[in-house]
């Protein structure tokens, strides 16, 4: 982990749930989706295909892990994966629960209105829900 760093846009986006080995786990601040990030504690990596191949396994193993616990817990009527990285440029992958008839359902989440804040009990509660999934 020499010289990582988490990107501020991340930091300042989102809320640290766990470490998950390769990854920190992250909630997103928009409370709007179920919005997990996975950041690998790599330095200076933007793209997937820069990671050792054993670190690539590891982010698709997690990324499976996360995605599972997500939907146990939320029910959602998909799961949506991605790495894009356009304005934090840092390697991150996006783990969203959406549902049928969500903010900007069937469209995507990026760019979509405002951010609304979770209540600070909601945000607790869906992190140690979440935290239980990943642990069974």
């Amino acid at each position: 982990m020499d010289g990582f760093a988490l990107d501020p846009r991340l930091e300042n986006d989102s809320t640290s749930v766990m470490i998950t080995g390769l990854c920190d786990l992250r909630l997103s601040r928009d409370a709007r989706w179920p919005w997990l990030i996975l950041v690998p504690r790599r330095a200076e990596i933007t793209e997937i295909f820069e990671l050792t191949p054993l670190d690539q396994v590891l982010l698709a193993f997690e990324t499976e892990l996360v995605a599972k616990a997500l939907k146990e817990i939320t029910g959602a009527a998909k799961i949506n994966i991605g790495a894009l990285g356009n304005i934090a440029r840092q390697l991150h992958v996006h783990v969203i629960a959406r549902f049928e008839g969500d903010a900007n359902w069937p469209g995507p989440v990026w760019g979509f209105g405002q951010a609304e804040p979770y209540e600070d009990g909601k945000r607790d509660e869906f992190i140690a829900k979440l935290r239980e999934a990943l642990s069974s």
